[in-house]
């Protein structure tokens, strides 16, 4: 019983790691890229870099939406069925 409990916290902890990993990964690359554009163009407007990350984090959530909610359904769908083996 406390394996599976175990073993369920570390799926949720993977489950959230895979869903949030595009938009990070995107958002570090964007903002890496404009700080390096901003360093060798010495501008520093604290929107150049804001918008751009928005949109790109924005882009990746519509691009990748179908396998986010494929993933959660998935993870939910084992989740429910895993109740009965808890409660008894």
């Amino acid at each position: 019983m406390e394996a599976k409990l175990i073993g369920l916290g570390v799926e949720t902890f993977k489950l959230a790691l895979y869903l949030s990993l595009p938009m990070l990964m995107g958002g570090l690359i964007a903002g890496l890229l404009i700080s390096i554009f901003q360093a060798t163009t010495q501008i520093n407007e604290m929107t150049l870099s804001f918008v751009p990350k928005i949109l790109i984090v924005v882009g990746i959530i519509v691009f990748m939406m179908p396998w986010m909610m494929n993933m959660m359904i998935e993870f939910t769908t084992k989740l429910l069925n895993m109740i009965p083996s808890f409660i008894f």
